[in-house]
């Protein structure tokens, strides 16, 4: 008998949207080399391995060329699979040990709602050539954090047609560049995008972890803790992120698309 691959769209409740996540649970550990094998053989942008260990469970989460030391997206993928698929009871919380410590999920109804570290930015001077590599001539604001630079930008039509240069954007020492704006009207607060070819995903779909950063930065200018927001991907993604100090909120539905066996 292989090991079962399922693989969750997350943030979203339509199959074929959102972002598409793999899920591993492990009987034993694995080595690392392993993991990467089988994260670039599903070719998504995060697959993650999970360990159970009690009633906790570490995880894991691998790019197709790196791992990665935050992913919100395969976290709530992570928790939808474990209720799914038995390993916890449904009004049990999630606990994950990962590389951005303890991480929960909890259900609301049809919601997941994800526990996060926030990570917001500081304001830096907008790096040589990053508005040429975004195709943009203006900048309303760069920032960054531990990981990622954020850039805000005039209007939500900007960042929907942006065609940035990939091949210039990879050359940036950052995780990914977030990329945001407030919403132009509707129900969505503010709306991102997020291209990461650093981390070997020219744009992922939808990022939970941009959130942590996202989050206080619109906390901070709407004057305001709740916000629903959307990622303006191809694909495409609704959050709805509450601000709670250190830590951000994260939530969003999840839908299973695929069940197979790994058999190597």
């Amino acid at each position: 008998m292989g090991l079962t691959i399922t693989q969750v769209d997350a943030f979203t409740n339509q199959p074929f949207s959102g972002n598409p996540a793999a899920i591993c649970v492990l009987p034993e550990s694995r080595d690392d080399q392993w993991m990467q094998n089988v994260a670039r053989e599903m070719n998504l942008s995060e697959t993650a391995f999970l360990l159970q260990q009690e009633d906790s469970f570490n995880l894991r989460w691998f790019t197709p060329t790196v791992e990665v030391d935050l992913c919100g997206h395969a976290t709530l993928a992570s928790a939808h699979a474990l209720w799914e698929l038995g390993y916890l009871k449904p009004d049990q919380e999630a606990q994950f040990h990962t590389r951005s410590g303890l991480l929960t999920a909890q259900r609301q109804g049809d919601w997941i709602v994800l526990n996060f570290p926030a990570q917001p930015a500081t304001a830096i001077a907008p790096p040589p050539d990053l508005a040429a590599a975004l195709g943009v001539t203006n900048l309303n604001y760069v920032g960054s954090n531990q990981i990622d630079y954020l850039v805000e930008l005039e209007s939500e039509a900007v960042v929907r047609d942006l065609q940035p240069n990939l091949t210039l954007l990879k050359t940036f020492p950052v995780r990914g560049i977030i990329v945001t704006s407030r919403a132009d009207a509707g129900e969505y607060d503010f709306v991102s995008r997020f291209f990461a070819p650093q981390s070997g995903i020219d744009e992922d779909p939808v990022t939970g972890s941009a959130h942590c950063c996202l989050g206080p930065y619109w906390q901070e200018r709407l004057k305001k803790d709740e916000f629903l927001a959307y990622q303006a991907s191809p694909r495409g993604g609704v959050l709805r992120v509450h601000c709670q100090g250190d830590r951000v909120a994260i939530a969003g539905q999840a839908v299973t698309v695929l069940k197979g066996e790994l058999i190597h």
